[in-house]
């Protein structure tokens, strides 16, 4: 799971600083999400999905299907 937010983030040209950002975290909180020292929140899986276009299932590694699920509308981003 952790090395697919690091490729998601390498393959999109982001550094940590810029995805931290958007997650309104610490580049050092997020390279731990990254190196697998801090489990990943629920909230900052699903801002990471939406940010990058992908299912929550594809960075937990439940499968390798990069594309979404149709969202319903009544879910927020």
């Amino acid at each position: 799971m952790y090395d697919r937010i690091k490729n998601l983030r390498e393959d999109n040209d982001y550094t940590q600083k810029q995805i931290a950002e958007i997650l309104n975290c610490t580049q050092t909180g997020y390279g731990k999400y990254e190196l697998g020292q801090r489990d990943i929140p629920t909230h900052i899986l699903i801002k990471l999905a939406i940010h990058y276009g992908t299912s929550i299932d594809y960075l937990l590694g439940i499968t390798d299907e990069k594309t979404p699920y149709l969202r319903s509308k009544h879910i927020r981003s």
